[in-house]
């Protein structure tokens, strides 16, 4: 049987910005693989949290280490989700898909490889010719997921990516990610303010406290895929997670 590892340390992790506290002395590890979900308080500072971990800004002090190296964009592997749809309106669906890949110079074969695996995943073989404005926010929303997830990366990052989303789309594409995750096998940090959403999605939560925010709790979800909100293992761990907030 193949060892997990920790793909991801962080170690005594703060961030100040003047004298403003956001984050001090945050510890946790993700396995190769795993797929996290953060939570904690409105204005907690999870974007931060997210921002240091993808090298967007640098610690105060503390270490982030990616496969037992200090993270560096110049060596590792990152994508990020952002809320807004961030497809670009000038390139089709295939196009927005091939970009990053062909940013990084991947030989043109494993690109054509890992385009064709995505769209057939997200079942958007027929799009593929089609410009975003063509399609719903929804839809363009996919094709931002999919260009993450074909670049393999060490780290995916995903900032609340369907906060503007009705409850209909956001099941749906909850259930795409997690079929993507499941197939390519990506280690995933999801950042959400929703707890049905944590749950529903992630194989551990970590629950961050108020500012300055460190980690308070990690959670195992264990609960079997795909999940059903209304199950009584569910309801009962989405409650403990929001007992877990709801007090400070």
């Amino acid at each position: 049987m193949e060892e997990v590892r920790d793909k991801v340390q962080v170690m005594d992790l703060s961030k100040n910005f003047g004298d403003l506290k956001v984050l001090e002395n945050c510890n946790f590890s993700i396995r190769q693989g795993e797929f996290v979900c953060v939570v904690g308080p409105t204005g907690c500072g999870k974007t931060t949290f997210l921002n240091l971990l993808c090298c967007l800004i640098k610690p105060t002090s503390g270490k982030i280490l990616i496969d037992g190296e200090e993270a560096d964009p110049k060596k590792h592997n990152f994508s990020f989700v952002f809320q807004e749809p961030s497809a670009f309106p000038w390139l089709t669906v295939e196009q927005n898909m091939r970009y990053g890949l062909e940013l990084k110079k991947a030989p043109k074969a494993y690109i054509d490889e890992q385009v064709e695996k995505v769209l057939n995943l997200m079942g958007m073989e027929d799009m593929r010719k089609k410009y975003p404005c063509e399609l719903s926010v929804s839809a363009e929303q996919k094709i931002v997921i999919g260009r993450a997830f074909a670049m393999q990366p060490d780290l995916l990052l995903m900032d609340e990516p369907y906060g503007q989303m009705d409850i209909k789309s956001r099941f749906y594409l909850e259930d795409e990610v997690i079929r993507l995750w499941r197939e390519l096998k990506s280690t995933v940090i999801f950042i959400t303010h929703n707890i049905e959403e944590a749950v529903y999605l992630a194989e551990r939560v970590l629950i961050l406290t108020q500012k300055p925010a460190n980690v308070k709790e990690e959670v195992t979800v264990g609960l079997p895929y795909p999940r059903n909100i209304a199950d009584d293992g569910f309801m009962k761990i989405r409650k403990y997670v929001t007992d877990q907030i709801r007090w400070w």
